[in-house]
């Protein structure tokens, strides 16, 4: 069966993302990403002309289901509270995001690729703009109290990439359970609340 543009377009980002996971950023070649899907080297550079630009595809289409899924949370008919700490935990590295170690190898290239460096930078910010915009509700709706849901953002959204870090990088450096008790911790500080109130809000 012959695939669409599309379809054949989304095959070899799925094997890109599966090459780079398995090999890493630099050490991937077009040749690992064409010999995974039995085509050609040719047929892979006319859908993406260079390296770098299949490269910086497969990380946006990686984070698309991710973004996806995090829009879902936080759209939920549900207290703001709720709905932020049900995004938190799933984006923490003890939740059920995908690809650290995808990530991790993507913030590594990005500070010497200008093109991966634009699509990280962006999705960092569709993250963070998230977590800000259901912030701001929740002080609007007034359950919580949070000055700065900006630097709330940033300052959980930073905790939660290096928590990522050491269990990605360091197994065992840090356990499950202690870094959920962290994220808690901190997301409960951020909103003004105690964390046992934190907790019996969200029951």
């Amino acid at each position: 069966m012959r695939l669409s543009v599309a379809e054949r377009r989304e095959e070899l980002l799925r094997a890109a993302v599966e090459q780079i996971e398995a090999r890493g950023v630099a050490a991937v070649r077009i040749a690992d990403v064409a010999s995974a899907l039995g085509v050609s080297n040719a047929l892979v550079l006319y859908h993406f002309s260079t390296k770098e630009k299949l490269v910086a595809a497969a990380f946006t289409y990686a984070a698309e289901d991710d973004l996806a899924h995090l829009r879902k949370l936080l759209g939920r008919r549900t207290t703001a509270l709720r709905r932020l700490r049900a995004a938190v935990r799933w984006y923490a590295p003890t939740g059920q995001a995908k690809g650290w170690r995808l990530w991790i190898e993507g913030w590594a290239a990005a500070l010497r690729e200008p093109a991966l460096r634009e699509v990280t930078r962006d999705l960092d910010k569709q993250w963070k703009a998230a977590i800000t915009e259901v912030i701001a509700q929740g002080v609007a709706a007034g359950e919580f109290h949070c000055p700065d849901p900006t630097g709330a953002a940033l300052r959980l959204t930073a905790l939660l990439d290096g928590l990522a870090v050491q269990m990605t990088a360091y197994t065992g450096a840090v356990s499950r359970a202690r870094t959920q008790e962290w994220v808690d911790e901190a997301l409960a500080r951020e909103l003004g609340l105690e964390r046992e109130a934190l907790a019996a809000a969200v029951r």
